[in-house]
C-alpha cells in the first residue's frame, strides 16, 4: 500500500474552554476565566485564586489554586506569573486544575492543508492531526469537518476500511495522531 499524499490537519485554539460551575447569583452554569488572579498573604502563608466571570450575569467568583501554602514553597517564576496575571498561567491553570469540569464548545476549529473532495476520486492520503490544545474532539467530527463529508458517508468509509483510524470512530481524541485515507483503486 503506497501513500500518494500527506496532509496536516491542525485543531487550532479559538479560546479557552468555559468552566462548568453554578453561579450563586443567577444559577447559570458557564463561567469564563477573567485573566486575573487574586492573592492573599497571611504571614508566610499564601492563598491564590483564579477569578472567573459568569457568562450570564458577569458575577466574579474564585477558584482556589493554592490555599495556605508557604510562600517559599512556590517557585519564584510561578509567584510572579500569579502577581502579573500572566495569560499563559491562566491557560495552564484553566486546562490543568484537577476537579474542574470544562465545556470545550466553541474553543477550536479544524484547519486543513487539503481542499474538500470526494474520497472516491482522491489519491491515498496519510493525514497527521495535531492539537494546539487538548480539546476532546470526536474522531468522527474531525473527519466530517476535514473531508467535508456527512456522518453516514464517513462511517461507511471507515466500515469499508477506506479510512483507517488508530482509535474508534466515536472516541474523543485529545492529542496528535495519524490516519490513512485509501483511494478507491
Amino acid at each position: 500500500m503506497s501513500v500518494d499524499r500527506k496532509s496536516l490537519w491542525v485543531v487550532r485554539e479559538l479560546g479557552l474552554p468555559t468552566i462548568v460551575k453554578t453561579c450563586v447569583s443567577c444559577g447559570a452554569a458557564r463561567h469564563r476565566p477573567t485573566g486575573k488572579f487574586r492573592m492573599n498573604a497571611n504571614g508566610k502563608l499564601l492563598d491564590v485564586w483564579m477569578l472567573i466571570g459568569c457568562e450570564r450575569c458577569d458575577r466574579t467568583s474564585k477558584i482556589p489554586i493554592h490555599e495556605r501554602i508557604n510562600v517559599r514553597a512556590l517557585a519564584h517564576d510561578r509567584l510572579l506569573a500569579f502577581e502579573n496575571n500572566d495569560s499563559a498561567m491562566v491557560r495552564r491553570v484553566t486546562m490543568g486544575l484537577p476537579g474542574l469540569q470544562l465545556d470545550w464548545r466553541g474553543t477550536w476549529e479544524l484547519e486543513t492543508d487539503m481542499p474538500f473532495y470526494d474520497l472516491e476520486d482522491a489519491a491515498s492520503v496519510e493525514v497527521v492531526v495535531r492539537f494546539e490544545l487538548p480539546a476532546p474532539v470526536r474522531a468522527e467530527k474531525l473527519l466530517t469537518a476535514g473531508f467535508g463529508l456527512s456522518r453516514p458517508v464517513v462511517r461507511g468509509l471507515v466500515e469499508a476500511g477506506r479510512i483507517r483510524l488508530p482509535l474508534p470512530l466515536d472516541s474523543k481524541a485529545r492529542g496528535d495522531f495519524t490516519f490513512l485515507a485509501l483511494s478507491a483503486a
